[in-house]
């Protein structure tokens, strides 16, 4: 048992002790925050905020990058059955065809509905 879960609760055990040096190394070691008004003022990219602090952003924005992650994380299954290619055979050729009709055919959706398109 310990030959089979060892490596791992070491793993865990030495990750544990370095997060919590670097905890408490950092508490100790770092510098003290003074904290004058200069310092508390909001601060973008070296330059004055404009505008409203509490501007709500455009759904389209959401929308835009919940469809980025979606189509970006079909990659990493591809990428899995490519490597994996010639010990799948045509069963895994198949399933890919599937899969990738899915995803066109999602993407075709996306494109009709507009969600693509970006707007002010």
């Amino acid at each position: 048992m310990i030959s089979t879960y060892g490596p791992m609760f070491l793993m865990l055990a030495v990750a544990s002790l370095l997060a919590g040096l670097f905890f408490v190394g950092a508490s100790f070691l770092g510098g003290k925050v003074n904290k004058t008004r200069e310092k508390m003022l909001p601060f973008e990219c070296g330059s004055e905020s404009t505008g409203g602090r509490h501007l709500k952003l455009s759904v389209k924005f959401y929308l835009t990058a919940i469809l980025f992650v979606v189509f970006d994380i079909e990659s990493v299954f591809i990428y899995p059955w490519a490597v994996q290619f010639k010990t799948l055979g045509w069963n895994g050729l198949g399933s890919m065809f599937g899969f990738l009709a899915v995803v066109v055919i999602a993407l075709v959706y996306v494109v009709k509905k507009g969600a693509l398109e970006w707007e002010s």
